[in-house]
């Protein structure tokens, strides 16, 4: 008998769920790796949007603080992308922007892992909340980035991983319909 993905997510809808924090991390995991990219980062987005779930920057903290060399240079690259190094050289007084200045010297515009691991995950914070005050569409852009690795999104825990859910089991419901 195979996997009902379709059963699964009924456990979701209506934004709340009987499962525990171990239970929801398991079911994200296999919604990420059978449902559509593009539903799986819908639903991301709206737990990173989330009322109900920790601000978007600290939530992006501790998905940077659980990520490998690699992850971590991919989503500082996400946001360097869409905000750019200038816009982030006025944070913390210019000490944060003197340490992306350094990492991205020399007409540089990708962090590599090895630099990414001289960023803090406070300092990520500090980098997410001014990326979204600049531009609020990164919140967006980093679902679909954490859709791809559902191992850093499984780290924020079962509150945030149901509200994905429900929103994936919504959108596959007004997809049948």
């Amino acid at each position: 008998m195979g996997f009902d993905l379709g059963n699964l997510l009924n456990q979701y809808l209506g934004g709340s769920s009987n499962t525990d924090s171990a239970q929801a991390a398991d079911d994200f995991q296999r919604v990420a790796e059978t449902a559509p990219r593009e539903t799986v980062a819908q639903g991301v987005t709206q737990a990173l949007k989330s009322d109900a779930t920790p601000p978007f920057p600290q939530m992006a903290s501790q998905m940077f603080d659980q990520g490998n060399p690699q992850q971590r240079a991919g989503m500082l690259n996400q946001i360097l992308s869409t905000v750019g190094p200038q816009i982030l050289g006025s944070l913390g007084g210019g000490s944060l922007g003197g340490v992306l200045g350094g990492l991205l010297g020399g007409g540089q515009t990708h962090v590599t892992p090895e630099q990414a691991s001289q960023v803090s995950p406070e300092q990520f914070q500090e980098i997410a909340a001014k990326a979204e005050q600049h531009n609020p569409g990164i919140v967006d852009r980093m679902g679909d980035f954490y859709s791809q690795h559902p191992d850093l999104f499984k780290a924020i825990g079962g509150a945030a991983l149901a509200i994905a859910l429900g929103h994936i089991a919504q959108s596959r419901q007004q997809n049948d319909q």
